[in-house]
């Protein structure tokens, strides 16, 4: 078996956490070598066992983001752009997880690939996320601080990012 591919952690933007603990959200960021494969980004997010899991948000290269929830043996993925993988072994290795194939270097839609689905349960439906990942205009961190204040982690995002409070 091939060692994992990896990716040099200067291409990530940030990696963070966030779980619920006692009703309240908590947000920590965590070192950009966690985000560079996916073995080491759910190493990282096993850390942060919460009520109802972890969820984890990686920004690369004001490019792409994966939105991972953890929750005891159910991981669910999401990546926002499928024509990622074929640069970035991060969006790779999603794929691989996902069971979807890399696609064409010629045709690589931008769409999102995975669980749509991945934080409907805390108030944010698929659609409304597939709309975010899809607006050309948007970088990653404006989509998953946008997911982060819909979930009620907005203010704690915006400082962990450096945007300030919102």
């Amino acid at each position: 078996m091939s060692p994992e591919p990896i990716m040099d952690d200067d291409a990530v933007d940030f990696v963070m956490a966030a779980w619920r603990e006692e009703g309240r959200w908590r947000l920590d960021v965590l070192p950009a070598r966690t985000g560079v494969s996916v073995s080491r980004l759910m190493a990282a997010l096993a850390a942060h066992a919460g009520e109802g899991g972890v969820i984890g948000m990686v920004s690369v290269a004001e490019d792409f983001f994966v939105l991972v929830r953890l929750a005891g043996q159910q991981t669910r993925y999401l990546l926002s752009d499928i024509g990622a993988a074929v640069e970035w072994p991060l969006a790779a290795g999603v794929l691989d997880q996902l069971g979807v194939s890399i696609p064409p270097e010629d045709t690589a839609d931008f769409a999102p690939a995975g669980d749509l689905e991945i934080v409907a349960d805390l108030g944010m439906a698929g659609d409304e996320i597939s709309m975010l990942a899809q607006d050309i205009d948007l970088y990653p961190d404006e989509v998953l601080g946008s997911i982060a204040a819909r979930l009620g982690f907005g203010e704690q995002y915006d400082i962990a990012s450096g945007a300030g409070p919102s």
